[in-house]
């Protein structure tokens, strides 16, 4: 399987920005308060926290903090699914005698898209995509996506002030070899 990703301007209303950007500043805030926990259960028993116990402990984020409610839950895992891999990089990187640099707290611009890594979206047509807790957005889908292929995640990232669609999708392999000459 060939994995590839196409990138869509999205054109949110004013509702849906409000909305993306609540998502967004709600995603950060998780990844920080994860490193947070992360960090000071290190320094104080010398205990590893890993993804499944800060997976499990979402529920009682929601309890605390309603306004987690409004995010995807699959988005939010995978803000936690993020960290992780930060954290495993970093430790490989240190058993392979490299210099790495320590997982870092993000800042309102170095953190700048949120995913949905399996459900909670779909496109309605060539010009609207369906995203779950955030609406019905128009989008400019400029191609279409090969016979074939399996949609897999829809990254959602902010470039300055526009939005835009990341999907990525897998289709099969080829089966009839071409010769290059």
């Amino acid at each position: 399987m060939l994995r590839l990703s196409y990138k869509f301007r999205l054109y949110p209303n004013k509702t849906h920005l409000q909305k993306l950007e609540s998502t967004l500043e709600l995603s950060r805030e998780l990844y920080n308060s994860a490193l947070l926990h992360r960090i000071s259960a290190w320094q104080k028993a010398r205990y590893h926290v890993t993804y499944t116990e800060q997976a499990n402990s979402l529920v009682e984020v929601k309890q605390v903090r309603p306004e987690f409610e409004e995010v995807h839950s699959q988005v939010l895992q995978d803000v936690l699914r993020r960290l992780d891999k930060n954290f495993k990089a970093f430790f490989r990187r240190l058993g392979n005698g490299e210099k790495p640099g320590f997982p870092r707290f993000k800042g309102r611009n170095w953190y700048k898209s949120f995913c949905y890594p399996q459900s909670g979206w779909q496109f309605l047509g060539d010009r609207k995509i369906q995203i779950s807790k955030i609406g019905i957005i128009r989008v400019k889908k400029h191609r279409n996506f090969p016979e074939g292929a399996r949609l897999k995640t829809l990254t959602l990232k902010k470039e300055i002030d526009r939005w835009y669609a990341i999907v990525s999708f897998e289709i099969p392999d080829r089966k009839d070899k071409v010769a290059i000459r």
